[in-house]
């Protein structure tokens, strides 16, 4: 391990969140404007969330045309896609919209045919590009992504390991559960994200540490240890990605995370005690180094995604990690593998159907599990976490 070092940087368990961009508390309700002020630095308040789950967007632009929002609180079975905004006197836009469902959204602004993020707002999604702001409505209490000032809360770490297979620096985000304690051994979640994906997206935006604190407050699951793992291995836009880019994430895991993983933190450091899963480009790499190591990886969740014939044509012909040798998948006896997605993402030819097809036609024992009122994002991939994949690990 002499090439490795550990460079850790103490993170608080997410963004700062509390009465828009005040800075004060981590607080269910950030956008509520509960004191009436503009935020720093800003001609308007928005977005102004309120208390009946409506939202007012705000936007000044005095020379401007025509201004809409759009955003993911828009999706699936609402007849409304966007919102158009009007322009007061004084040059500012708005619109109030909703009622929405509470959830964390993402939104953008679209003047005159750019798409903007909003700019008095400080909460935006830079995982993915293009980049959006984000938008919290808020229930009467603390949701299950929510922080909750009532319970014990773990901690997140940003640490950095040299990697001999990309030849370089690289960082990885590591949760660790309230009171961890470095003399008893801990299972470990590693846990990827979509298509050029920042690696702290799931910290970020998929509120997985305080998804984490509230299941293990109630009992839902033992303190776990969660390995945020950067699977931007090649860029995406490479030609040659897929032929590339799943070979060198296996060897990634197996070569370097994984041994610096179970060097620097108190892990669990067999089959029983590893979980893969990913969403999207991360669900097929889930899929493709889970089915193809089981001796390492004891529990699988592939999110949103499923291997396809343009994946296999570019990696080489692989029974196993398309999952049609169901022999071997058989004989890899995991303990849970669970296929899941959002309701709006879901139809016949969907990648996620046809693989749950396959896999139930060949009798091999999965969890097919559509929920989340959503399409393909965190809104989705954070209902699949809590209520299907962290509550069936390590049983």
């Amino acid at each position: 391990m002499k090439r490795f070092f550990l460079a850790a940087v103490a993170l608080m368990a997410t963004l700062s969140l509390s009465a828009q961009q005040s800075w004060v508390n981590e607080t269910h309700n950030p956008q509520a404007n509960t004191e009436g002020l503009t935020p720093m630095g800003a001609r308007v308040i928005s977005p102004e969330v309120h208390d009946d789950h409506t939202v007012t967007f705000r936007l000044y632009a005095p020379n401007a045309e025509r201004v809409i929002v759009s955003g993911s609180m828009f999706t699936g079975g609402m007849d409304q896609r966007n919102a158009v905004m009007t322009k007061d006197d004084k040059g500012v836009w708005s619109v109030t919209a909703g009622p929405f469902t509470p959830d964390v959204y993402t939104y953008t602004f679209n003047i005159d045919g750019l798409s903007v993020i909003d700019p008095s707002n400080t909460l935006h999604n830079h995982g993915t590009m293009p980049a959006s702001s984000m938008l919290y409505v808020h229930g009467d209490k603390p949701a299950y992504y929510d922080p909750n000032p009532e319970i014990a809360h773990g901690a997140v770490t940003t640490n950095y390991y040299y990697s001999s297979v990309t030849e370089g620096l690289r960082s990885i985000v590591v949760y660790t559960p309230p009171q961890y304690d470095a003399t008893k051994k801990y299972p470990v979640l590693y846990l990827m994200g979509g298509s050029g994906e920042a690696v702290d997206s799931w910290y970020k935006y998929g509120q997985v540490n305080w998804i984490m604190d509230n299941m293990i407050a109630e009992g839902k699951i033992e303190p776990t240890i969660v390995a945020m793992v950067n699977n931007q291995i090649v860029h995406r836009n490479n030609p040659k990605h897929s032929e590339l880019s799943f070979k060198m994430m296996e060897r990634e895991y197996l070569e370097v995370v994984i041994p610096w993983m179970d060097a620097n933190y108190s892990t669990i450091s067999n089959r029983e005690g590893r979980a893969l899963a990913g969403l999207s480009m991360g669900g097929r790499h889930t899929q493709y180094i889970g089915f193809r190591n089981p001796d390492i990886f004891g529990s699988l969740g592939i999110l949103s995604a499923a291997l396809t014939e343009a994946d296999e044509k570019a990696f080489g012909k692989d029974d196993i990690a398309m999952g049609r040798d169901v022999k071997a998948l058989k004989a890899a006896d995991y303990d849970y593998v669970l296929v899941g997605a959002g309701v709006y993402e879901t139809n016949e030819t969907a990648r996620h159907t046809l693989l749950h097809k396959q896999l139930e036609a060949d009798g091999f024992e999965h969890d097919y599990y559509i929920g989340g009122f959503s399409a393909h994002d965190f809104m989705t991939w954070r209902h699949l976490l809590y209520f299907r994949l962290l509550p069936n690990l390590w049983k």
